[in-house]
Order: C-alpha cells, then sequence, then structure tokens
C-alpha cells in the first residue's frame, strides 16, 4: 500500500496533532483535511461516514480507513518503514498502553479542560473562569503528574528509554499544560517528567504547537 495517508480533523485537536506527531516521528509524508465538527449543523454528514461519533480525527490509508487516536497511531508505526514507536518488550509495552490511557482517562480533562481551557482560553474568549473548577482540577492534575513521573522511573521516556506512542500522544497535552500559570508549581516535585518534557519539546516543539486550542 503506496497511497499518501489522510488524516482527518483540525489542526487545533490535541488529537490530531497526536497523529500528526507519529507521522513525524516515522517520516511519513500525509495529508490533512481540515474537518469543522463543531459549526452548525454539527459534523458535516460525509464526515460520519468516516467516524460514526462525528469526533476527529479519523484516517484514510489508500482504501484503509480508521477512527480513534490510539489505534491510528499504533496503525501508522506498524504500516511505515522509520524508527519503532513500540517498546519491544511486553512490559514496556503494557506502560506504554498504561500512560496513553491515563492521558485519554485523567489527564486531558484535568491538565487541558481544567486547567488550560479555563486558565487561557476562557479569558482569551472573553469568558469567566471557573475558580472551584481550577481548584479541584489543581488537585486531580497532582495525582495525574505524579503517577506519569512514577510510569518508568528509569527511562528518559514516559515508556522507558525510547521515544514511544506515549510521548507522543502525551505531548500535545503538555504543550498546552505548560502554558497555565499552574504549570511551574504543579511540575515542580516531579522532575524525570519536568526533564521529560524538556526533552520532547525541544526534539518535536513546532509540530506539538501547531494547535492553539482545543476541541470538546
Amino acid at each position: 500500500m503506496h497511497s499518501r495517508p489522510v488524516v482527518y480533523g483540525a489542526a487545533y485537536s490535541v488529537y490530531v496533532t497526536a497523529v500528526r506527531l507519529t507521522l513525524w516521528a516515522k517520516e511519513v509524508p500525509y495529508d490533512l483535511v481540515e474537518v469543522d465538527v463543531f459549526g452548525p449543523g454539527g459534523p458535516p454528514a460525509e464526515y460520519l461516514s468516516r467516524h460514526p461519533f462525528g469526533r476527529i480525527p479519523s484516517f484514510e490509508h489508500g482504501r484503509f480507513k480508521m477512527y480513534e487516536t490510539a489505534p491510528i497511531c499504533r496503525y501508522i508505526d506498524e504500516a511505515f518503514e522509520g524508527p519503532r514507536l513500540q517498546p519491544s518488550t511486553p512490559s514496556a509495552r503494557a506502560v506504554m498502553g498504561q500512560a496513553v490511557s491515563i492521558m485519554d482517562s485523567y489527564v486531558y480533562r484535568s491538565l487541558v479542560w481544567g486547567l488550560y481551557v479555563e486558565r487561557i482560553d476562557k479569558p482569551g474568549r472573553g469568558l469567566t473562569s471557573d475558580l472551584g473548577k481550577i481548584e479541584a482540577e489543581r488537585q486531580r492534575a497532582r495525582v495525574c503528574l505524579s503517577a506519569l513521573e512514577n510510569l518508568a522511573p528509569a527511562g528518559a521516556w514516559l515508556a522507558g528509554d525510547e521515544l514511544s506512542l506515549a510521548d507522543l500522544h502525551a505531548a500535545p497535552m503538555f504543550a498546552l499544560f505548560m502554558m497555565t500559570p499552574d504549570a511551574h508549581e504543579l511540575m515542580e516535585p516531579n522532575e524525570r517528567l519536568a526533564a521529560w518534557w524538556r526533552r520532547i519539546s525541544e526534539r518535536a516543539g513546532p509540530t506539538i504547537m501547531r494547535q492553539p486550542t482545543v476541541s470538546p
């Protein structure tokens, strides 16, 4: 299958950026087709044929079509030449999967919606931040950051010694979180995680920072 892959979604999306980061890491040329799922009337009817839940991203490679970020990224790693983005041992792959699950289940809602949206996005749109929500999410963020700090304590990356899909999944979320006034204080006890952020942002900074906002 030699056709150029296509990513459907919006450049601002955290999850679209994770897919694009994976393609970047594999050095795979691709096309981005912008899709506005939040416009009047909701997701375009044509797009619902690609993603029945109307979320972004979806993905196409030749005749193969799929949606949901984590499996898209695994497919990209396995379908294309380039550096391996999944660890070679079962235990390290399990840690990678655990990190991705933590991101989707807890980190995204806390660091992105709870802190970035309330601290940065809402004021930027002239809306009032919910201070009660911010304080609650600061407490949840501490748990999230500590969990990630302790995932692979001997490794330079989230799942061990090598860059993996876990790092590429996390990076766009942290890019937004690190803009908040809470980030320095909350990251301070997590020295390994802070070092990880410096490492991933130096390596992939321009690609991570393509999105200016987030999607519901």
